[in-house]
Formats: C-alpha cells, sequence, structure tokens
C-alpha cells in the first residue's frame, strides 16, 4: 500500500510538472544562434561572430574519438538508457554516500542537453523532474547520434564558446574535425566545470581531468592500451587565443556591413572578405610596434590603420593598439580633424578651376575677420608655385585657395571623394578643422590612386551559407564611375610626390617606387596623420589620445609616416614598382625636380586603371 501510494503521489508530482511545460506534442528543439565564419582574401578563417564561437559540426565530421570521450566520461550507458539512467543514478547515489571518487552526477546526456535547450541552471527538485521529462520526450523524438550531435554542438565549455567546434577554435586553433585523442579527451573533461577546468586557467586541473578521460575510454574499449599510453605521452597543448588580435577590429567592420549585404543571419554562413592576412597582421606590428616604443615619450597611447587596393578593397585595418583593451574601432568610427592631410582636396578644387601646378600664390600673412592662420614654421616664403606649397603643407596659401575656389566648393569636392562626415563650408576647411574616420579618408584617397574612379570601400567578396550554397556575391565590376578628370588627377598626384620630394615624407621614399601622400597635424599636436599611395596599394594612419588631449609633438612627418613607411617596406618587398596614375615612370614628375623647377613634361603613360577599362 506505501508503495502504491507513493507511486500515485510521485505520478501526480510529476503530472503536475508536466502541465508547467509547454505541451509536448507541439515542443521543437530551440533554433541554435547562427555563427557567422569570417575569413580573409586566401580563405584562412579570421574571426567568428555571434552567440556559440563557432559553427554547427555534424556528427559525421568528427574523428570517432571526441564523442566518444563524452560518452565515456559523461554518460557510459548512453545507449542503453531511454533518457533517465535509473542504474547511473544508484551507482552515483552509492558513491557520493561512500565518497568513493568525489561527488557523481547521475544526469545523462540526454538530460544536460534538455537542461541546456529548455530549462534554467538552477538546482530544484522541479527543475530535476522537468528536466526527466524533456529527456524522455527527447529519447522519443530523436536517435541516439541526433541527441549527441545537439548535445556536443549546445553544450558550453567556457571563454564564451558553446560547442565543440567553437571550443576547439578557442583552446587549440583548429577545427573539431582535426583534434587528437588527448584534445579530445581535454574537451570531454571541460564540462563537468568549464570555468574552473579551463586550460587557460588551470592546466593542471584540465590536464588531470583530460586523464581520467583517456582511462574511461580504455576500460570501455573505445581506444586501446597503447592508443592511451601515447595521448598520455603527449598532452594536449591549447594556444594562446586570438581574442586580442587586431583582426577583431576588422571582424567587427565586418559585422557592420554585412547586415546591408544580407540583411538578418537566422543560420550558419561563411562570409569571404577582401582582408589580406600578411597585410593586416603587418599593420598591426608597425602600429603596435612604435606605439610602444615611443608613444610614452611623445605621449600617445592610440592609433588606427587602414589599407585598401585603388578600387577599394579594404586589405588591413586596425582599430586600436589592443583590442582586448578596448573594442572602439577608431578605424571607422572616431571622427578626428584631418590637419593638412585635407589639403588635397582644396588643391584638387583649384585644379579643377583651371590653375595648374606652376601656379604661383603669396605665401604671406592671412587674416580673415581676426582669423590669423600661420604655418608650421611661423615663417614666409613669398611667391611660391602651388606644387612646393602643398609639399611643404604651407597654410597661408592652402587658405588663400580655399577663398579663391570658396569653401562650400571644397566641401563638395570632399564630398564626391566619399568624405561622408559632416564638413563645415568656412575659411578653416582648408585646415582640416572638420572631423573623418580614418576609413572616410584613405577610401578618397583611393580615387586618387585609381587615375580618378569613385571608389565605395568595401571588405565582403561573397557569403555562403553553411552547405556552400550562395547567399551573396559581389557583383563584377561594371563600367567605372570617373570623378576626376585623369589629367587633373595625374597633375594632384605629381604635387603630392613632390611631399616624398622635399616635404614632410622624405624620410619614407622607397627606392624605384613612385608614392604619393600628405600628412596632417592639428593644433597643439592633438591629431597626427599621414596618408599615402602608390599604384596598387593605398595607407593611412592616425595617432593621438582618445580623450584628445595633447601628445608630445607627434606630427605627421614623424611617427605617422614611420609607421605607414614600415607597412610599405612589408606590403611591397619583392614586388615590381607600379607607376602612379598618370605619373611618367618610376619616381619622376613631369612638372618639377627636386629644386622646385619646372622639369619638361614626359610623355603621359596610361595608367593601369585606364589600360584596365580601355580609357
Amino acid at each position: 500500500m506505501l508503495c502504491l501510494c507513493g507511486l500515485i503521489g510521485l505520478s501526480g508530482v510529476v503530472a503536475y510538472y508536466a502541465s508547467q511545460l509547454p505541451p509536448l506534442a507541439q515542443l521543437t528543439v530551440p533554433k541554435r544562434p547562427p555563427n557567422i565564419a569570417i575569413l580573409a582574401s586566401d580563405g584562412s578563417p579570421l574571426a567568428n561572430r555571434g552567440e556559440t564561437g563557432g559553427r554547427e559540426i555534424s556528427l559525421g565530421e568528427l574523428p570517432p574519438a571526441l564523442p566518444q570521450a563524452f560518452v565515456a566520461i559523461e554518460d557510459r550507458r548512453f545507449y542503453d538508457h531511454w533518457g533517465v539512467d535509473l542504474m547511473g543514478l544508484a551507482r552515483a547515489a552509492y558513491r557520493n554516500l561512500s565518497h568513493d571518487g568525489g561527488l557523481q552526477g547521475g544526469s545523462t546526456l540526454t538530460q544536460q542537453l534538455a537542461k541546456n535547450l529548455f530549462l534554467t541552471q538552477e538546482r530544484t527538485v522541479s527543475r530535476k523532474i522537468q528536466e526527466a521529462i524533456l529527456s524522455l520526450w527527447l529519447e522519443r523524438s530523436y536517435s541516439k547520434d541526433q541527441i549527441l550531435e545537439l548535445y556536443l554542438n549546445r553544450v558550453y565549455f567556457g571563454a564564451g564558446a558553446y560547442g565543440v567546434e567553437a571550443a576547439a577554435q578557442r583552446y587549440f586553433g583548429k577545427s573539431a574535425r582535426t583534434v587528437s585523442l588527448s584534445e579530445a579527451a581535454l574537451l570531454a573533461g571541460l564540462v563537468q566545470s568549464p570555468s574552473r577546468l579551463a586550460p587557460s586557467r588551470n592546466r593542471e586541473a584540465a590536464q588531470a581531468r583530460a586523464e581520467r578521460v583517456i582511462a574511461a575510454m580504455k576500460e570501455l574499449g573505445f581506444i586501446t592500451p597503447d592508443m592511451a599510453s601515447t595521448a598520455l605521452s603527449a598532452p594536449a597543448e591549447p594556444v594562446r587565443p586570438k581574442a586580442a588580435g587586431s583582426a577583431n577590429y576588422a571582424a567587427d567592420y565586418v559585422m557592420d556591413v554585412l547586415d546591408d549585404v544580407v540583411g538578418a543571419v537566422d543560420s550558419d554562413i561563411v562570409v569571404s572578405t577582401t582582408l589580406e592576412p600578411s597585410l593586416q597582421a603587418a599593420a598591426e606590428r608597425v602600429l603596435v610596434d612604435e606605439l610602444n616604443a615611443r608613444g610614452q615619450k611623445f605621449n600617445v597611447s592610440q592609433g588606427a590603420f587602414v589599407a585598401m587596393r585603388p578600387d577599394g578593397a579594404v586589405t588591413a585595418l586596425v582599430g586600436g593598439r589592443d583590442y582586448e583593451t578596448s573594442q572602439f574601432n577608431r578605424a571607422t568610427s572616431a571622427r578626428r580633424q584631418p590637419g593638412s592631410s585635407f589639403k588635397p582636396f582644396v588643391y584638387l578644387t583649384a585644379l579643377e578651376r583651371g590653375l595648374r601646378p606652376d601656379s604661383v600664390r603669396s605665401d604671406s600673412p592671412v587674416n580673415i575677420n581676426g582669423w590669423k592662420p600661420e604655418n608650421y614654421d611661423r615663417g614666409y616664403r613669398g611667391p611660391i608655385s602651388l606644387r612646393n606649397a602643398l609639399a611643404l603643407s604651407l597654410n597661408t596659401v592652402a587658405v588663400k585657395l580655399n577663398m579663391e575656389v570658396g569653401p562650400q566648393a571644397v566641401v563638395q569636392t570632399a564630398q564626391r571623394l566619399g568624405i561622408t562626415s559632416p564638413l563645415q563650408a568656412d575659411p578653416s576647411i582648408a585646415l582640416g578643422t572638420s572631423e573623418v574616420t580614418p576609413l572616410e579618408l584613405v577610401g578618397a584617397y583611393a580615387t586618387f590612386a585609381n587615375g580618378g574612379f569613385g571608389v565605395v570601400p568595401y571588405v565582403i567578396t561573397e557569403v555562403k551559407a553553411a552547405d556552400g550554397k550562395p547567399i551573396f556575391n559581389r557583383p563584377a565590376p561594371g563600367d567605372p564611375n570617373r570623378i576626376i578628370d585623369p589629367g587633373t588627377d595625374a597633375m594632384l598626384n605629381e604635387m603630392m610626390h613632390n611631399v616624398f620630394v622635399i616635404g614632410t615624407a622624405q624620410r619614407a621614399r622607397m627606392p624605384g617606387w613612385p608614392m604619393a601622400g600628405k600628412s596632417g597635424t592639428t593644433n597643439d599636436y592633438k591629431d597626427a596623420w599621414f596618408v599615402g599611395f602608390t599604384g596598387n596599394l593605398v595607407a593611412g594612419v592616425w595617432l593621438g589620445n582618445d580623450d584628445s588631449t595633447p601628445t608630445k609633438g607627434v606630427s605627421g612627418g614623424n611617427l605617422p609616416t614611420d609607421i605607414w613607411h614600415n607597412f610599405m617596406k612589408i606590403a611591397l618587398k619583392d614586388q615590381k614598382p607600379v607607376a602612379l596614375a598618370g605619373v611618367a615612370g618610376a619616381g619622376q614628375t613631369r612638372y618639377a625636380n627636386e629644386s622646385g623647377k619646372p622639369r619638361q613634361r614626359a610623355k603621359r603613360q596610361k595608367s593601369f586603371f585606364e589600360r584596365l577599362f580601355g580609357l
């Protein structure tokens, strides 16, 4: 009678808690949050985005030792029970009471999956009863292999990694498809207590747990004694996580533009990008090395770097000194005054209105309603050609040109070249007082580099579903939109090449390579820039402090130029020099030599882009 009453009472309790669940007939497994795998231009993994940290992976893709390791340590009777293992519960209760081997849990893999899918992590009797009910439903609705696959893709491994693929990438820098026996054992041992057993935090405890997994696998016959001995003699070696790497700034930029490309994402996708691993690594290295070496001396703590091809394909993007410390992306989101690196827009506007590089203006004092801008050295040179005025970055001439063509015309020129940040059409616009982002400025300079065609920076080339089904392919380039006359662009390029001849970029010259660019420094040395290009690569550097406190003398002509030069040495190594658009021959200008005197015009060679587009 007692047993009967107990059974009736238990049935009532089960029925009550079952009533608190959704109707089992309508129950479905919640969809796994999508993972976004971001690949570099060569197909190598760059980063993962999404709540899980890795893509979903099928049981058939995994080495047999990996699922076997989980079964051995977590639920050795997985293929024999029907969701709730009464024998396992009895064994765990006995060991707990006898203190034999420490506290044991009686939950099956199915119960753990039910908890992860449908319930909270609270430890109450009601939750355990509901867990058992849901486990029975899972066993009735899915095969054992399906349940095991769901479990391996949903279980938490610590460090933000959900599922074995994310965990393998996080701890070993490889796919779960290629883990070794010792690595599989370490992963299986993690799920008991991800925070305590994470190898990055407690390597000794993680290895001890992995040894227990290997012993259990040998006991169950999953592996041979020789395999166990080999695995124990070669423990898994976790790798240093890549979470702090600058590639994460680039991945964040990819995520920012992904919604415009494919809209909402509801399943795992793979995004191929234009980012080049060697250039990304080089950009990070030269920026961080320079800040580490001279940042404290010059009181400069942050920087940003953007590199792209002349058609706008972003090849490297670094949004700050250390992603782990600050995820704010200064390359795409920080608007800072560009200083004199804005002057090419003023000179382009003047050239488009009929002036020429050898046109002369007076470098003399300026007074516009009480505003008296001065040159960097506070001196004046009198009559000077526009070519040399730009190379020497004379403020007086830039301001006079700005007033001559009209500030609104300069703003329109900058906007035509891709500057989207708000610009103030006033006399000071000539000196770069309106703020822009590094990505905008480098994109605008790409128009100079490609011969005058409009540029919209892009980073995504292809998006596919996890099964390879195409979702997006970047359209083949159609007829380019010319926004600068080729002759005008050639003149400006040669004027900016003069910056490397007599101006602030002399220290950045590379033998044989024709280069053009412009430095920029703002008042009180708060912002320092250098943006420059060759015929095949455009790059820009910004240095400063997030709180806009002044640096100690950082100007566009020193640290930023050094960073740019160090990057270009790596990026252009072993490559054949490429002519600048409209420039006749490597390192030559058609309008001026080092003394600033006019040189006889050489026959203009067609640029790469003009040949490409048949112009």
